[in-house]
């Protein structure tokens, strides 16, 4: 794939909110997966989002419990194609549901912070 953007992934895309066409946040670029272009290089081939992705980029203990958070072990993949923008914000062509741990972790960590505001957005 020649004549691509070059983008360092630490800095461009990790982290990164994730928004959908009507303004919802889905989730974080928790990592990304690399895919062989066929010219001896890699590419860009979707954003990887949950716990699932997060816990394997972390690593060790912590890493390993956010895997276990995910249920199925395996992370919300989102092809590139997807994307329609990448930006301070990482926008999507397309409507997606939020990893259902996030609502989880919403509503049963972050809610019972005190001064925590937890906003619905079903």
């Amino acid at each position: 794939m020649s004549g691509g953007r070059a983008y360092d992934a630490h800095l461009h895309l990790l982290d990164r909110q994730i928004i959908d066409p009507d303004g919802r946040m889905v989730g974080k670029v928790d990592d990304v997966e690399l895919a062989p272009d066929g010219e001896g290089g890699l590419y860009l081939a979707a954003l990887l989002v949950g716990p699932a992705a997060l816990g394997r980029r972390v690593g060790g203990r912590f890493g390993r419990l956010l895997v276990r958070l995910q249920g199925r072990g395996e992370p919300v993949r989102i092809p590139l194609e997807e994307v329609t923008e990448i930006g301070s914000a990482v926008r999507l062509g397309t409507r997606r549901p939020p990893p259902g741990s996030e609502h989880w972790i919403r509503d049963h960590v972050v809610a019972r912070i005190p001064g925590a505001s937890v906003e619905s957005d079903e």
